[in-house]
């Protein structure tokens, strides 16, 4: 057993990190951490949308497989998180702050889950009706900084940092998983000065994105970018200083938790990444979405612990998925057979070069209760550390090479040099499709305008049946023979 303590926050961007790109934004507190640990240069979430990012994170599932693939629908009561895991090993287990897993609304439900210890559950709801009616809406209000000054105690962050540092003054010496996921930077960007004055001259730098003509793209990403209209490349500024304050600000936050590590528990595993990101004007686009762009998809994570490197980047290919094993492995456990992610550890120690051949992305829609943001939009895309390809199932597929072309400007889908490299990338998003139980998987992800070797459309396509497999309930039944299942992931004829 031992001690974990998971940093966790909202839309922050890689490159709103100062150590991981020189944007002119201030993290000293992270800065701190990646030079205490490993820096990832490659990471990337299995979904850019909140409840389903943190479902990759926290079930050690795609979110296709936990049922939670999109906002507003809650993980299936047959899944187990992480905490329910840890509690069962005979460890604490603590989370404060949003957790966005149950079904419910933004917010949450307020109450916390089994296996997660309720004396600290804190999720925003708690922190609303903490809140007269007046200070709710005043919390929900961006604008209100432009005429009054927030004290730090107001705000999610500073409470979630509050109950995360008593915490570890309390239980610092026993094992434990700390789970600190705050809000913060999105929006509404509350922040108190000097925060929330920082950035008033600040313009965040273009990238070659920006300029995107979204030619040979996909349609419903022209569509994605009229939503906006108006917006010339040319005379753009991005100029977001509630947002880059809230960035500063939480990294604020996060010091104290990390200064409270330090004293009362130096020998936890500390991880830290953020959901996703904001495309900030990237390829004409706003905020997150269906789409496989490293503006959204690429996020920042850094992990430092006793007996780890220091101040070491590593360049290959993590994900999301790869958290829940790590911090098993830490902790003394055993990784789940039906986990699809790899525990970071003997990549981080040196032990192997990669433990990922490829990482994979998907969206389904943004939410189950509104239909904005492009209502359903499937999409599996998969990399390999150099090229992306995106199966955007309802319109033009995508490939990338990030190479050549880091800003993912050129659709190489249709580039008969590259043939060979897109079906290899395309054979692998099948076969995971498959290996992870994807609901949505038939022929016609096969079945691409460029696939000229694509097997005949099937009704049975191949044959292919996975049932979970958990510690927490007894092997399945076979539909053909009624007999305990032996292999998960099986074709159906042969039993």
């Amino acid at each position: 057993m031992s001690k974990v303590i998971f940093i966790m926050t909202d839309s922050q961007r890689y490159d709103m990190v100062g150590c991981n790109a020189n944007t002119g934004l201030f993290t000293p507190c992270l800065d701190r951490l990646a030079g205490s640990g490993v820096r990832f240069e490659r990471a990337y979430t299995t979904q850019p949308v909140c409840q389903p990012a943190r479902a990759g994170i926290f079930t050690g599932m795609y979110p296709h497989s936990s049922g939670s693939w999109t906002n507003s629908a809650g993980i299936a009561n047959n899944i187990h998180h992480i905490g329910e895991r840890v509690t069962d090993m005979g460890a604490r287990a603590a989370y404060i702050g949003k957790w966005h897993l149950d079904g419910g609304d933004y917010f949450g439900l307020g109450h916390a889950p089994k296996g997660w210890d309720p004396a600290y559950w804190y999720d925003m709801r708690n922190y609303l009706e903490e809140l007269t009616e007046e200070e709710r809406v005043l919390s929900r209000d961006a604008a209100s900084m432009r005429t009054r000054d927030f004290s730090p105690d107001f705000t999610y962050a500073y409470r979630c940092s509050d109950r995360a540092v008593d915490f570890l003054n309390k239980y610092g010496e026993e094992d434990f998983l700390l789970v600190v996921s705050y809000d913060e930077p999105h929006d509404p960007y509350i922040c108190p000065p000097p925060y929330s004055r920082m950035y008033e001259d600040y313009t965040f730098p273009k990238s070659r994105a920006v300029y995107d003509t979204l030619e040979n793209k996909p349609d419903y990403q022209r569509v994605w970018a009229e939503a906006r209209p108006g917006c010339d490349p040319e005379t753009l500024e991005i100029k977001a200083p509630f947002f880059f304050g809230c960035n500063s600000f939480v990294d604020e936050q996060i010091g104290r938790v990390l200064d409270a590590a330090k004293e009362k528990a130096p020998d936890a595993l500390v991880i830290y990444t953020s959901d996703h990101g904001d495309f900030l004007h990237g390829h004409r686009l706003w905020a997150k979405g269906p789409a496989a762009y490293d503006e959204i998809t690429h996020i920042p994570l850094f992990i430092s612990g006793p007996g780890l490197p220091q101040g070491k980047t590593d360049a290959m290919p993590v994900s999301h998925i790869d958290l829940a094993p790590t911090i098993l492995e830490w902790m003394g456990g055993k990784k789940p057979s039906f986990f699809p992610g790899h525990s970071l550890l003997p990549q981080i120690q040196g032990k192997c070069e990669r433990v990922n051949d490829c990482v994979f992305i998907e969206f389904g829609r943004y939410e189950v209760d509104h239909d904005g943001f492009g209502g359903f939009q499937p999409m599996r895309a998969v990399f390999d550390g150099r090229y992306k390809l995106s199966i955007n199932l309802l319109s033009t597929d995508e490939l990338y090479d990030l190479q050549s072309d880091p800003e993912e400007l050129h659709n190489l889908i249709n580039d008969p040099e590259h043939r060979e490299i897109r079906d290899r990338l395309h054979d692998r998003l099948l076969q995971n499709m498959n290996e992870t139980r994807d609901p949505f998987r038939g022929y016609y992800w096969e079945r691409r305008p460029w696939r000229s070797d694509a097997s005949a459309a099937s009704w049975d396509y191949t044959g292919c049946t996975r049932q979970s497999e958990d510690d927490y309930e007894p092997r399945q039944l076979d539909y053909a023979t009624g007999l305990t299942m032996k292999q998960a992931t099986r074709t159906k004829e042969k039993g």
